[in-house]
């Protein structure tokens, strides 16, 4: 629906808001969508200078994908079409041309870890907690391209840690390894800062900015291993486990893990 993602352009700053707060702004495809719309083509959507992406009210940023939609999934194809989705929605993200602000409170986790991870710049209020607990709740993976943003983010030794024990970084943390750019008191403290770092970058150079977002993401992608990682999504995803952790997840019980 139209009003899972409000959009909207003053003074040259575009602001979308994830706005499912009812379901701690978990993506819905279709939100995925215009999400990847708006910052693929800003120049058609307000010709912003900076965007801003923030999920409504406090409580999450985002909490991934909504799981429901894996209801449907039956086939190899299925799972890596997903992937596939994802990483394009993510690309768009990091590759839009203008720079891209993540104001957090809350909840950031998978798919919207993703995001966050994905924007230049992270500001975050003391109640921001960080994760991909997929090892504990639906036992998929993450594709290579997200891997290596982590990785490139955070370094190898911190993903695996996160991913292996499933557990969620709190804010402090979270500022000490780089994740997050600064960190501020409340929601309100949030957006003021938000938009103040979007008042001051608007008025640089954009063609520096955006030199600077296209090399630095030239030199992640070079990294990236020649190998493609579907067979290992192919792995996760066709497995009995995560229909396992789908159907505990969405009936509030503990998965039960088999391995296969």
């Amino acid at each position: 629906m139209d009003d899972e993602i409000l959009y909207e352009v003053r003074d040259e700053v575009g602001t979308i808001t994830l706005n499912r707060p009812q379901a701690r702004n978990a993506l819905t495809f279709a939100m995925y969508e215009r999400l990847a719309a708006i910052c693929s083509d800003p120049a058609a959507h307000g010709a912003p200078k900076v965007l801003i992406l923030t999920g409504a009210g406090e409580k999450a940023f985002a909490a991934g994908t909504d799981i429901s939609q894996f209801r449907s999934f039956a086939t190899p194809e299925d799972a890596l079409a997903y992937e596939e989705r994802i990483d394009r929605v993510i690309t768009a993200i990091e590759a839009c041309t203008i720079p891209t602000i993540a104001a957090i409170s809350g909840a950031v986790t998978g798919g919207g870890a993703s995001i966050a991870c994905a924007c230049d710049l992270r500001v975050a209020t003391t109640t921001a907690r960080f994760g991909f607990p997929v090892a504990r709740t639906l036992g998929n993976c993450l594709s290579m391209t997200n891997y290596a943003r982590l990785a490139a983010l955070l370094g190898p030794a911190r993903v695996k840690d996160i991913v292996f024990t499933a557990r969620l970084i709190e804010a402090e943390e979270g500022h000490r390894i780089g994740l997050y750019n600064e960190l501020v008191a409340d929601h309100a403290a949030l957006m003021a800062r938000a938009q103040e770092l979007a008042t001051t970058i608007r008025g640089h150079a954009p063609l520096t900015m955006r030199a600077t977002k296209e090399a630095l993401r030239r030199l992640a992608g070079a990294s990236l291993p020649a190998e493609g990682g579907n067979d290992l999504v192919v792995m996760c995803y066709s497995s009995a486990d995560f229909r396992e952790g789908m159907e505990a997840f969405l009936g509030k019980r503990p998965p039960q893990w088999q391995g296969k």
